[in-house]
């Protein structure tokens, strides 16, 4: 059970409740929080000032006020004109990351919502009630309104969503489970659409699947290294504690723990025939360090963001020891500038991971550079062609996500008749970096995929660590003789990392650490 106050949801609480089943209820404090804001919102309403979003319209048109009779009316218009998404849909997975994170702003107490709007989104997480989202139309400020709009839409009765799988009306859907359509009262629909959930849900599951990845990389990396015979001086705790980054101690810490215990001789290094390797198995802490730097400032920002109100505006209840009164206060917390930087960044980061990555994918397949493997690391070259045509396809995914990482934040367009005039393009950010996770796993199991055939061919046993990991690995990508038509393979080997992935050989190399 997931408990909401506003204040406590973390990353890794959104990754869980998005790709699993768990329940989710509101703290009671929370509940109350939001009741007293809710009066404060009435008793703005019964007065005579004009009060943004409460008492006038939206956007451009904030100059114009309405009458009492149609507030109702205007924020369900609110959220069917806004409901403007276009394209794919969501993954379920993103769609319950949202709804849950939108939850949790709700539970502040600042929007000024009654409980139930924030209740009935807790159902439709408890009662597996999916709204169906299309992923294009935001452009992040005021947030992501095209999407949250959509959620909103199953909030009352209209639209589609999944209902245990199966897609229906959102009316039938809600009806299943014995639920209600809600009817909007002043101020709550602009209060489910102001915000930067549907960016942050998709930064927050991409976030865990390229922290796994790290671990991923870096033990395909050690692969490598033990399968081209590289050696293990630039990892020295000396060279990195003298510009003791944290990502590039943690990287050559956990790269040690990995290759602990080798008995591979080694053609580089002090007596041997050249001193250094190239950068792309001496430089691994340098670059994969900096890549999980990118990774934890980014943790950082979206658990800010995930107990931040975002709505606009906000409700603050009279508070005796600030000296305040009861002020309804418009504002622009809803900019998702600070999320698309963070994405933008993160796009960057996993670049460069993949990138070097290839580069020593291109190190085992050359003939040239590979310590005398066979060519393409193939059983007989010349009749057989090996992984030479997998290097491509790595190529040619770097290539992509060299383009994808071209950031989105650098972009605004003007919206809304020049009022929303800087935007931040934080969910174009945030659909790049899901394009991105994917490719870039497909190339750390190109790597992956490589470094055990080496090792293969080679009849090398690495060491207790690497050994687990490469059975690990094995269960899932079984080794092979002849050339063989590799998109399965390769496909599998992907579908490794991003389920499973060298988790273990991680845990075990904490272990070893600390014994």
């Amino acid at each position: 059970m997931i408990t909401l106050d506003g204040n406590s949801l973390s990353v890794d609480e959104v990754d869980r409740l998005a790709n699993g089943h768990e329940q989710v209820q509101l703290a009671p404090h929370a509940i109350a929080a939001m009741a007293a804001s809710r009066l404060a919102v009435d008793a703005a309403i019964a007065g005579t000032q004009p009060v943004y979003a409460l008492n006038t319209g939206v956007g451009l048109l904030a100059n114009i006020r309405l009458e009492h009779h149609d507030l109702h009316q205007m924020q369900l218009n609110l959220v069917r004109s806004h409901c403007c998404g276009v394209g794919e849909p969501l993954p379920r997975a993103v769609v319950r990351g949202m709804m849950l994170i939108r939850a949790n702003v709700l539970a502040k107490g600042l929007s000024g919502i009654r409980p139930l709007v924030a209740q009935r989104i807790c159902d439709l997480l408890n009662h597996d009630i999916t709204p169906v989202i299309p992923s294009r139309g935001s452009v992040g400020a005021s947030g992501d309104l095209a999407p949250l709009a959509h959620m909103a839409l199953t909030l009352i009765g209209e639209g589609t969503a999944h209902y245990r799988g199966t897609l229906l009306p959102s009316a039938d859907a809600l009806a299943q489970a014995s639920l209600h359509p809600i009817q909007l009262l002043a101020k709550e629909g602009i209060s489910l659409l102001n915000g930067t959930q549907a960016m942050l849900s998709l930064g927050c599951l991409e976030l865990v699947r390229l922290e796994a990845l790290f671990y991923s990389a870096q033990t395909a990396a050690a692969f490598t290294m033990e399968a081209l015979r590289g050696t293990p001086a630039a990892l020295d705790p000396r060279l990195h504690r003298a510009r003791p980054h944290p990502g590039q101690l943690h990287s050559a810490q956990h790269l040690l723990n990995l290759l602990h215990g080798s008995t591979i001789p080694r053609t580089h290094g002090t007596g041997a025939a050249r001193i250094q390797d190239a950068y792309c198995l001496r430089c691994i802490p340098q670059v994969h360090g900096a890549a999980w730097d990118t990774l934890a400032e980014a943790r950082r920002v979206f658990a800010i963001e995930l107990n931040s109100a975002t709505d606009n505006p906000l409700v603050f209840i009279d508070d005796t020891r600030s000296g305040h009164p009861d002020q309804i206060v418009s504002g622009g917390n809803f900019h998702g500038a600070p999320l698309a930087l963070a994405l933008d960044y993160l796009a960057i980061a996993i670049y460069q991971l993949v990138g070097i990555s290839e580069r020593r994918t291109e190190r085992l397949l050359n003939p040239s550079l590979n310590e005398g493997l066979p060519a393409f690391l193939a059983a007989s070259p010349g009749i057989q062609s090996g992984l030479m045509m997998a290097q491509v396809t790595a190529a040619a995914l770097v290539a992509e996500m060299r383009v994808l990482a071209s950031p989105a934040s650098t972009g605004s367009i003007p919206t809304s008749g020049n009022q929303e005039d800087f935007v931040s393009m934080g969910m174009t950010s945030a659909l790049k970096l899901q394009q991105s996770v994917r490719l870039a796993e497909m190339v750390i199991a190109i790597e992956a995929l490589a470094a055990t055939r080496a090792l293969d061919l080679r009849g090398d046993t690495t060491t207790p660590l690497l050994e687990s990991a490469r059975t690990h690995f094995r269960q899932h990508v079984p080794s092979w003789h002849d050339d063989q038509v590799l998109s399965g393979p390769m496909q599998a080997a992907a579908d490794f990392l991003a389920h499973d992935g060298f988790r273990q050989a991680h845990h075990l190399s904490l272990i070893e650490a600390h014994a």
